[in-house]
């Protein structure tokens, strides 16, 4: 109880966490709401009102084919947010259970192992979106599978790296002494311990995954019209800069500030969770 009160009154102290995880917050409840309610449909259109400036109506004005700008916004935070979850959620899983696995075998299991990692980690996001649009079609479930391919081998290098320096602590030994079989020791006694820097890491690639997101649906491989998506509203809006530059501004803005929010947030508590990197609050 009373770490939990040193932890929280740190957590206070630190201005990248707080303002990190009021933006994080923010965010996530514009995205809650955005999947359940819209002041107007998201992918409705009204010619007769396309590049309406911003009125009480509508707050951020219209897109070129009369559609709510502020309901689009809403909708592709859903959308973003939910790649940046699923992708960075199943890299992590497999990333982590890679990373446990080769660490603990060692020797040339674990040499073939990572060689396997660095073959994967030679294909970025967009190259990986751009091969499986190519066989499969572009659509969010390959946008979100190429994105979690890629966060792989990111926590797979992270994880082995960490499993590497714990496996030689004395706890380790100890458990291995008493008989508890690898797989015990890699889930209750090593990835415990491991797991701050991971939580960190998730963070930063969470920050990573909004912006590749944005990046491929700016290229139209990620979510597919009429649906909405930052990316997507940046790519809309370069036809009519000259006519209306804050159909660029608002998807951009939302994307500065969630990336900038989440980098925030993957720094505070690097300082909390890392002692290596703990200040005095």
């Amino acid at each position: 109880m009373k770490s939990r009160r040193t932890f929280s009154k740190r957590a206070g102290r630190s201005v990248s966490f707080s303002v990190g995880i009021l933006i994080v917050a923010a965010v996530l409840l514009i995205t809650i709401v955005g999947a359940f309610y819209t002041p107007y449909d998201p992918i409705k259109m009204h010619i007769q009102e396309s590049l309406a400036p911003p009125t009480w109506q509508h707050p951020l004005g219209t897109d070129s084919y009369g559609r709510d700008v502020a309901s689009r916004i809403m909708q592709g935070a859903s959308n973003t947010i939910l790649v940046g979850v699923v992708a960075v959620s199943g890299g992590m899983v497999l990333g982590i259970l890679f990373g446990l696995v080769a660490g603990l075998a060692g020797g040339m299991r674990d040499e073939a192992m990572m060689r396997v990692i660095d073959v994967l980690y030679a294909f970025p996001a967009v190259l990986s979106a751009i091969l499986f649009s190519s066989v499969f079609g572009p659509n969010l479930t390959n946008c979100m599978i190429a994105i979690g391919i890629y966060n792989v081998p990111i926590f797979a290098r992270l994880t082995r790296g960490s499993v590497l320096a714990a496996r030689e602590e004395e706890y380790v030994a100890a458990a291995v002494a008493i008989g508890r079989s690898r797989a015990a020791v890699a889930w209750h006694h090593i990835l415990p311990n491991i797991i701050s820097p991971l939580v960190v890491q998730g963070t930063i690639q969470f920050a990573g995954a909004i912006l590749a997101e944005a990046g491929l649906s700016y290229l139209g491989l990620g979510t597919q019209p009429p649906f909405a998506s930052w990316g997507g509203m940046l790519r809309d809006a370069q036809t009519f800069m000259g006519l209306d530059p804050l159909l660029a501004v608002f998807p951009g803005i939302s994307i500065a500030i969630t990336v900038l929010g989440l980098n925030l947030l993957g720094d505070g508590l690097r300082d909390l969770l890392d002692p290596s990197f703990v200040r005095s609050y």
